[in-house]
């Protein structure tokens, strides 16, 4: 073996009997030092339990290796067959020439414990290093991450990092072992898509510097063509297709290969804008949001709040019967609190709201990003479909019933499916019945939270599909929230881009993503990952967003606008 990592007809099953439940089914691949394989395919495909298998951390969740060999070159040349190592060896393997990311930061990272202190833990694990020199290892570690004024930060706890900030934590708890092999499972799914190309970027440098190998997981096909040079697709625990990145991407010869390639929404700069629905000068909103204030009090003096976080200040827009206002940027800029204002569910500070109750007297109803956690695993989904109605007023009935089955037929759901619970079905499944819920009372306008962020790159096709029709069907106005600017051009008639807390940009979709105005949507739509944009670097960058912890008695300067074309408005910006 001359590679660092030899895999060979793994396989590896669950369960009491493993042989017959295997999820992954005689998968091959190598990895050379300092190079990158991509592997992709859905949920369920086998791509993580693959990976797992490398560092044996698959045990832990009941899987079990049933035959193959992983051939993993160490640092002292000896050649560990890791599939048939005992525990105690696998402990030196772990961290020490096989890193590990994990998808949600939040959920690795320990709440109780700064992250200073996590980092020298892994230190101290990995090289013995304790004290004074943990603290310089530490500090170098966080600066190779690229995290800014890391001297105060090693006293901050995850819950006060955002989502970027702590997923470069993670890296620098990977990289304090200098491993040879950093396998990154899904490490940017829940990203926004600025925070995302900073940390494939910074992926990408740390790997020149370091020269360490990298497996990089994803169900996004478009991310890992800028990152990897090999590709495995995988489907149903095997591997479908692989080989060198732009001959996979450019001429794939297998049909599920060919599958992902069209379901992934390609972002166009506003070629593939819905051309349907422009609102008509006659038509009256359905809702009005008007100078939209809200702020949370922040810390206590004296039973005094010491200020105040400004998570929405002066937002105003609006919405038409049938149409789609989406609003994007980046975590924490305010857009879910604008739509849980929406609802009720945060209170405003002040502004106004006026919805014009048409077919319903609740006309704004939510679908949240994950279904499972919307829907309650006691109820069936009878029960499910009906608790809105009976909240309502409404009885349990012929016609009730009827309401769901019809709604159910809409969504694309068998009738039957009333008697089963929310675990008998697949994540898109799961998030139809969300939108049929939602649909029960038959509202003027849904609000969707990162409705389809979750799903797979077909699921999520189909979803969007569903919506778009089920718009036209009932002239439906969606308020589309999302980080995800391809889905947004495929659904949006209007965007608004928020930051900070504030819009910076709104108008017609296609204006808005064909000729941005406002630096930050500039920015915003240069970091979308696309085929297309493969061979494009991105440099990591350490402009942080604004705080928007404020003292008390603050009041932000009023906004100044000006008219970039018809339809479409940008915030004058700040000149330093």
């Amino acid at each position: 073996m001359t590679g660092l990592l030899s895999v060979r007809d793994l396989r590896v099953g669950f369960g009491q009997n493993p042989k017959a439940n295997e999820v992954v089914k005689g998968v091959s691949f190598d990895l050379g030092p300092g190079e990158t394989l991509g592997i992709v395919g859905e949920s369920g495909s086998g791509k993580s339990v693959s990976a797992l298998s490398i560092n044996r951390l698959v045990d832990f969740g009941g899987g079990r290796i049933t035959h193959g060999s992983i051939q993993l070159t160490r640092s002292d040349g000896t050649v560990l067959d890791v599939a048939k190592a005992d525990e105690k060896t696998l402990l030196g393997i772990r961290g020490r020439d096989v890193g590990m990311i994990f998808q949600e930061p939040m959920t690795s990272l320990n709440p109780v414990h700064t992250v200073g202190a996590q980092i020298e833990e892994a230190f101290r694990l990995s090289k013995g290093l304790t004290g004074a020199q943990a603290h310089k290892a530490t500090l170098d570690v966080l600066g190779r991450v690229r995290i800014p004024d890391a001297q105060s930060r090693l006293g901050y706890y995850p819950h006060q990092l955002s989502g970027g900030m702590r997923q470069r934590i993670m890296i620098a708890m990977a990289l304090a072992a200098s491993p040879r092999v950093l396998i990154a499972d899904e490490p940017t799914t829940a990203l926004d898509v600025t925070v995302q190309a900073q940390i494939m970027a910074l992926l990408a440098e740390l790997r020149e510097e370091t020269g360490m190998a990298m497996i990089f997981i994803t169900h996004d096909i478009g991310l890992v063509a800028g990152i990897a040079d090999r590709i495995m697709v995988m489907q149903n625990g095997v591997a479908v297709e692989q080989g060198e990145t732009d001959g996979v991407l450019d001429n794939p010869q297998h049909d599920y290969t060919r599958h992902l390639l069209r379901a992934v929404p390609h972002f166009t700069s506003g070629k593939a804008v819905r051309d349907d629905g422009r609102r008509a000068e006659q038509q009256e909103p359905i809702v009005k949001v008007d100078n939209l204030v809200v702020r949370f009090p922040v810390g206590k003096a004296w039973f005094k709040p010491k200020g105040a976080i400004h998570a929405v200040d002066g937002v105003s827009f609006d919405l038409v019967p049938g149409e789609t206002l989406a609003i994007v940027g980046e975590s924490g800029c305010g857009k879910s609190t604008t739509a849980r204002a929406l609802l009720g569910l945060n209170s405003k500070t002040r502004g106004e709201i006026v919805t014009e109750a048409g077919r319903s007297v609740r006309p704004v109803q939510m679908v949240f990003q994950d279904p499972f956690a919307s829907l309650n695993p006691r109820l069936n989904v009878e029960a499910l479909l009906a608790e809105p109605a009976i909240a309502n007023g409404q009885r349990r009935d012929d016609a009730l019933r009827e309401r769901m089955t019809f709604l159910l037929d809409r969504v694309g759901l068998p009738q039957d499916a009333l008697t089963r619970y929310p675990h008998q079905f697949s994540g898109g499944q799961r998030q139809r019945l969300c939108i049929a819920r939602a649909l029960m009372l038959n509202p003027d306008v849904v609000v969707l939270d990162e409705a389809v962020s979750a799903l797979d790159v077909s699921v999520q096709a189909k979803v969007l599909e569903l919506l778009v029709d089920l718009q036209q069907e009932f002239g439906l106005a969606y308020l589309f929230i999302s980080h995800d600017m391809a889905v947004v051009e495929r659904i949006a008639h209007r965007i608004a881009v928020m930051f900070a807390g504030q819009i910076v940009e709104l108008g017609e979709a296609r204006a808005v993503l064909s000729d941005p105005q406002h630096s930050y949507t500039k920015r915003l739509i240069a970091a979308v990952p696309a085929i297309e944009r493969r061979k494009q670097r991105f440099a990591v960058d350490m402009t942080q967003v604004p705080s928007l912890v404020r003292p008390p008695g603050f009041e932000p300067s009023p906004a100044q606008w000006r008219e970039a074309g018809d339809d479409h408005r940008v915030r004058v910006e700040d000149t330093p």
